[in-house]
């Protein structure tokens, strides 16, 4: 019969869709075209980032059907005159960690340091010598 040779076209599907953080966390809630929840987050190794309420993050669908999604960034945000091949990790408030191309580390915010520190080879250690612990 001629309607058995007929077919349908598949619906089109995205594989990544852009969404809206609703709950925050490493069980991320988004909203793409509809809400899912439990979604795990995904990032570079050795980077741990939990993305914000509100926030736009890439959205990657696998399996079949597009059933299998996970959170996987969100859109970056370069500083003004930041150069290829630089990196620069923000966080709340603010805080930043920002390698340059020259060889600079810049961090902002408050920096607490646990376990030892090492200047030029040498172990650190704070001058006492200003009275009423001024170093």
């Amino acid at each position: 019969m001629w309607l058995s040779k007929q077919t349908r076209t598949a619906a089109p599907t995205a594989d990544a869709d852009l969404g809206t953080i609703t709950i925050a966390g490493d069980g991320a809630g988004v909203v793409t075209r509809g809400e899912v929840r439990a979604l795990p987050v995904y990032g570079p190794g050795g980077y741990a980032w939990l993305p914000e309420n509100g926030e736009t993050v890439l959205v990657i669908k696998g399996g079949p059907g597009g059933e299998e999604q996970c959170v996987a960034g969100a859109r970056q945000r370069a500083p003004e005159g930041m150069a290829p091949g630089e990196v620069r990790l923000s966080g709340p408030g603010g805080t930043a960690i920002y390698l340059k191309k020259d060889g600079t580390i810049e961090l902002r915010g408050r920096v607490s340091i646990q376990g030892s520190l090492t200047v030029n080879g040498e172990t650190y250690k704070p001058c006492t010598c200003g009275g009423l612990g001024e170093v």
